[in-house]
């Protein structure tokens, strides 16, 4: 059995924890991968070393006989993770150095259960979808996809944009806004949310557009099928704005052509037994524990 370890970076009280996962995982006679620069960053006991960890140091290190990709942090390092796995079918399993934990809700004095679910395969795979752009010029490098959402934002202090927004080449609406959400189920609790936007299930094949901080009282979002192919066509005072895929961002000419449809994999995410998107819901959002139930 192989297992991939990625993380952006551990505070010093997360080393032993990410020790801990190690020797658990050698115990089993577990081939690891560990991310190059998480390997260089600590100086991790005698015992550990001379396991021979095989480092790696992106996307094109990673084949399809990884059993699993083990995130150590928050949701912003799930969705890193998402960029190395890609289209390999790779399961990630996140666990949660973060806060609030959509993504990687496996808590880290869960790591023993968690690597025991990956021996035995006792865990459940979630597949869910992801988002791709396309645009009369190259973005986001080799990586146009996103699990979260794509944003359109203006820039820094500039006026609000305009931005005409089509469904499969029919006109929809002509959002004068900050910016517009446009996100996946997955992405549903997340940017799309703290802009009062829906929460929706991770299976609903659906996309959710979402303005932000729109000029109209009347605009609100709108959930549509994932089948649509999205484009955009941005107005404003100033002649560049911004492109984001989850955490990453693209500064572009206003007279850029964009589009985005569902992208044509899928991504696995693991999660133990007992858990559920809606016990995650409730855990995550305090749902049901209001002082006067």
């Amino acid at each position: 059995m192989k297992v991939a370890i990625y993380s952006r970076g551990l505070d010093a009280e997360q080393q032993h924890p990410l020790q801990v996962l190690l020797l658990e995982l050698f115990k089993h006679n577990i081939s690891i991968l560990i991310y190059r620069q998480l390997l260089e960053l600590y100086q991790l006991p005698q015992e550990i070393v001379q396991n021979n960890l095989i480092p790696f140091q992106g996307h094109e290190d990673l084949d399809d006989e990884i059993d699993c990709l083990i995130s150590l942090g928050g949701d912003g390092t799930m969705l890193d993770a998402i960029a190395l796995v890609r289209d390999k079918n790779i399961p990630l399993l996140g666990i949660n150095f973060g806060r609030l934990g959509f993504l990687a809700n496996i808590n880290r004095d869960e790591m023993v259960s968690a690597v025991d679910a990956i021996i035995n395969h006792t865990f459940v795979v979630d597949k869910r979808s992801l988002i791709h752009l396309d645009a009369n010029m190259p973005l986001f490098g080799d990586a146009p996809f996103a699990l979260n959402e794509f944003a359109i934002h203006k820039r820094d202090t500039s006026p609000m944009i305009k931005i005409h927004t089509y469904l499969n080449g029919e006109f929809l609406n002509t959002f004068w806004a900050d910016g517009l959400i446009v996100s996946t189920p997955t992405g549903s609790t997340g940017y799309n949310m703290s802009c009062n936007g829906p929460i929706v299930f991770p299976d609903s094949s659906t996309f959710v557009i979402t303005p932000v901080a729109p000029h109209n009282l009347n605009v609100r979002s709108i959930v549509v099928p994932d089948s649509n192919i999205i484009s955009f066509e941005v107005e404003g005072r100033a002649d560049q704005f911004i492109c984001a895929m989850d955490a990453r961002r693209e500064i572009v000419n206003k007279d850029i052509q964009l589009a985005v449809k569902k992208e044509n994999f899928t991504v696995s995410l693991v999660r133990l037994n007992e858990g559920s998107f809606l016990s995650t819901l409730r855990n995550k959002l305090t749902w049901g524990m209001d002082k006067r139930n």
